[in-house]
């Protein structure tokens, strides 16, 4: 008899049926435990992710003005290489200039050494006059000219042709004459 009514037990049920309440107490916990450890874990995740973005956020920023200054300083040298150019452009005119003017310069010293030399000869040419007249002739015409123009024909002369004509003048203009004839020289240096 006694083994009849473990017979009448049903196999593995309770045991079954603790295991189960286990298994489901387990579950329980876990979901309910679990939820707020994974939300946690998504709100640490979000901070890293605002610092990705602005991390992000300050690289465009730099990004963006470091393309801006390229942009001013292609500007700056786009400008610095226009001003070179015209400088180029200046010097060379400037140049050109300073060619034509020395040209000029040189033409304008032949020119006065041609009237140099005419007045030169103009002037030799009138002393020989002079002093080929009679020294009476000559001397009543420096009588009229004025002394220094007088003083300036005079020392051209040899001394005899001079001396002759001195002596024709009256003392007070050969006086005058020969003063200044004696003074063109005196401020000279004599060192």
């Amino acid at each position: 008899m006694t083994r009849r009514k473990s017979d009448r037990r049903p196999k593995g049920g309770v045991l079954a049926v603790i295991s189960l309440l286990m298994i489901g107490s387990a579950a329980i916990r876990l979901g309910l435990e679990a939820g707020p450890a994974l939300a946690k874990t998504a709100e640490t995740s979000t901070p890293k992710a605002k610092q990705a973005q602005t991390d992000l956020s300050g690289a465009q920023v730099l990004l963006t003005e470091l393309l801006r200054r390229e942009v001013a300083l292609k500007q700056r040298e786009a400008a610095a290489l226009d001003k070179e150019k015209a400088l180029a452009i200046a010097d060379q005119a400037i140049e050109t200039r300073l060619v034509a003017l020395q040209e000029a310069e040189e033409a304008l010293r032949a020119t006065l050494a041609i009237a140099e030399k005419a007045a030169e000869t103009d002037l030799t040419r009138l002393t020989d006059v002079y002093q080929s007249m009679k020294p009476k002739d000559a001397a009543a015409l420096f009588e009229t000219m004025e002394p220094s123009f007088a003083a300036g024909f005079l020392a051209r002369m040899p001394p005899d042709a001079a001396a002759g004509v001195l002596a024709g003048l009256s003392p007070e203009a050969a006086y005058t004459i020969s003063v200044i004839m004696a003074g063109r020289n005196a401020a000279v240096p004599q060192e």
